[in-house]
């Protein structure tokens, strides 16, 4: 299989906007694998399912391998925006799972790859609200050294991020 095709959308985190750090630095390495890239603007949506439909109607018509990175509330909106498209992995960075108002809606995943990234000493959502999910689903987890933002961690990221576009890259 070709290293080209992959489609990498990141969805940013409710409090962030669609360059910050993580994202810039994700979307560098997406790009030196071949990667087409983009990053939704959701400010000023404040609700997760706004953010799933302009995800969703963004990707849609699209006609190439999904990849979906969201990092808090942009993890569950990519893993929410999952179940209505095709998507060959997922790659989530402290997912806003069963957060408080929200516990109904944490998304189930429909990808073929789902990585997810928490730190230990998150202080906006807890670290267990991944193992849970993750355990729940079969999803890969990563639990580094790090805060909520993990913007020290950026390195870290990176390396787990390439291999699942290396993965992705590389199926049968």
């Amino acid at each position: 299989m070709s290293v080209t095709g992959l489609y990498v959308c990141f969805s940013h985190g409710q409090e962030s906007g669609p360059w910050g750090t993580k994202i810039s630095a994700m979307a560098d390495l997406a790009r030196d694998r071949g990667c087409e890239v983009e990053s939704l603007d959701y400010r000023g949506l404040d609700q997760p399912g706004d953010r799933v439909a302009r995800l969703v109607e963004h990707c849609r018509p699209l006609n190439q391998r999904l990849v979906l990175v969201g990092s808090s509330m942009g993890g569950h909106v990519a893993a929410a925006a999952s179940e209505q498209l095709e998507v060959a992995g997922l790659f989530l960075i402290a997912p806003a799972f069963y957060m408080p108002g929200y516990e109904a809606i944490t998304p189930t995943p429909r990808a073929s790859r789902v990585s997810v990234v928490h730190g230990w000493r998150d202080e906006v959502v807890p670290v267990a609200n991944s193992i849970r999910w993750s355990t729940e689903h079969r999803a890969e987890l990563h639990v580094i050294d790090g805060d909520h933002r993990l913007t020290d961690r950026v390195f870290e990221i990176n390396r787990l991020f390439d291999w699942l576009l290396h993965d992705l890259q590389h199926e049968d």
